[in-house]
């Protein structure tokens, strides 16, 4: 993975079974620039890493991937079409769901109601359409059962669940739905141990079914634990590129901090 100023060189050979290729993406807010020339691709089938500090810009453009902000500069190619969204809904149909860190969760509901949260199943037509609850359960119990997630019965209410069951519930929403790409914000950010290392697996069964994966993570041990490669950002712009076999923790700490420089 070739670096050059700071950009991703984007070689043909490089992007050639890319998922998302996102091309000098730049946004700014105002007089803050928050991304600027950025270039990076996920790899199809694989669990891509995206690291930094607070303000490098990592959430941006994973607003931008998502439909949430429009890039003002450069382009998005994703699963070989260009690409621009304009709402978080064009990207979803296109086939990219994102796994927010608050997982957007509704407690009063139960799990199979959040599994199917603006996307209910009816059955008849016009006036005389009734929510089908019968498959919509059936479908979740599936849904849940793919990712072999244990989690309580789906009668129940998500406000009854532990963080790693509500994270398990939220992952099984996104990749439910003939997703494409997982966007995943920090998803053990406030989860124990185990709890996180259930997660994890979760994460690694998402690729092992085909699934592309994009990762936003604080934690570099579990950076090198799950990614098949990690791109670094540092003040809005992209730092360095690294295939995680070819690099360690203490490599990307000071990729991170500008103490090492590619």
């Amino acid at each position: 993975m070739t670096q050059q100023s700071g950009t991703a060189v984007l070689s043909t050979e490089a992007t050639a079974d890319a998922l998302l290729v996102a091309t000098g993406i730049s946004k700014s807010f105002g007089n803050v620039r928050a991304l600027q020339d950025v270039s990076v691709w996920l790899p199809r089938g694989q669990i891509t890493a995206l690291i930094g500090d607070n303000g490098a810009g990592k959430s941006t453009l994973v607003r931008v991937l998502s439909g949430v902000h429009p890039a003002d500069e450069g382009s998005l190619t994703f699963d070989g079409s260009p690409v621009r969204f304009a709402s978080p809904e064009d990207a979803r149909t296109a086939g990219i769901e994102t796994v927010h860190q608050n997982l957007a969760l509704i407690d009063d509901l139960t799990v199979w109601q959040n599994l199917f949260l603006n996307r209910e199943l009816v059955r008849g037509f016009g006036p005389l359409s009734f929510l089908d609850r019968k498959r919509m359960q059936e479908q979740a119990e599936k849904m849940l059962s793919r990712l072999s997630v244990n989690v309580p019965p789906i009668r129940s209410k998500v406000r009854r669940l532990s963080g790693g069951q509500r994270q398990a519930v939220a992952i099984s929403r996104a990749a439910g739905w003939g997703s494409k790409l997982v966007i995943m914000d920090e998803p053990t950010a406030a989860l124990g141990v185990q709890e996180t290392a259930r997660v994890e697996e979760l994460v690694k069964g998402l690729r092992a079914d085909g699934m592309t994966v994009l990762l936003i993570s604080h934690n570099f041990d579990q950076v090198m634990r799950l990614a098949d490669q990690v791109w670094v950002m540092r003040a809005g712009r992209l730092a360095a590129g690294r295939r995680t076999q070819d690099t360690d923790g203490e490599e990307l700490v000071g990729l991170v901090t500008g103490a090492i420089t590619s």
